[in-house]
């Protein structure tokens, strides 16, 4: 069965002198998880802010030892590149979104602006699953928000590696081309699935007391 994001392919898909569009589901999906990662990331500046004013400020999604916003806001992992990462994630899903409203208006791209784009998001994948290991093994705490980050980042950067993939924009085997094309969503649910039982196993004993 294909997947609903394949479904809604049209003729944009397919290549023009050189440049490629994409369906409107796609479209609609870094829509979407580019403002999610904005909501992630406005909320946590607007959280920092606080904290710079007020050491002991507690956010509202600090609800217990483990599931605790401030822990994660005020360690060093939280400024990775010498600013505040929710600042950086403010630039990086607006250009998610700016992408995503080109091509509903049916823009079309060249190879090398979707290599680009890929690369952003792995980039992106990358720094986050960064982050999680820094949140689960050092700092001890998660923050919504910032799973929240992880996942739209996770599922723009499957899908995108897949639209590349079945675009022949990146090199693969006919059968992983088959297997994208029909399942896309498969990749980015066992991904999200094994963040989810790290964090399930990593706090066990806190879970189920």
């Amino acid at each position: 069965m294909t997947a609903p994001l394949d479904e809604a392919r049209t003729d944009a898909d397919e290549p023009s002198g050189g440049a490629v569009g994409a369906g409107r589901a796609f479209a609609v999906m870094l829509v979407i998880t580019g403002l999610a990662g904005i909501l992630a990331s406005w909320v946590i500046t607007l959280d920092k802010f606080s904290l710079l004013k007020d050491p002991d400020f507690d956010p509202a999604c600090s609800f217990n030892p483990i599931v605790s916003c401030g822990s994660v806001m005020k360690s060093e992992q939280a400024e990775a590149f010498g600013a505040p990462n929710p600042m950086i994630g403010l630039v990086a899903y607006g250009i998610v979104v700016c992408v995503g409203m080109s091509l509903l208006a049916r823009a079309r791209f060249p190879r090398w602006y979707w290599l680009t784009f890929n690369a952003g998001t792995l980039f992106g994948v990358g720094f986050v699953t960064w982050l999680m290991y820094q949140s689960l093994y050092n700092i001890n705490a998660l923050c919504l928000w910032c799973c929240l980050a992880w996942v739209a980042t996770i599922v723009m950067f499957w899908y995108v590696t897949a639209h590349n993939v079945r675009n022949d924009f990146l090199p693969a085997p006919a059968a992983v081309r088959g297997f994208v094309e029909e399942f896309p969503w498969v990749l980015p649910v066992l991904h999200i699935g094994v963040i989810g039982m790290l964090i399930l196993t990593r706090w066990w004993e806190f879970w189920t007391s």
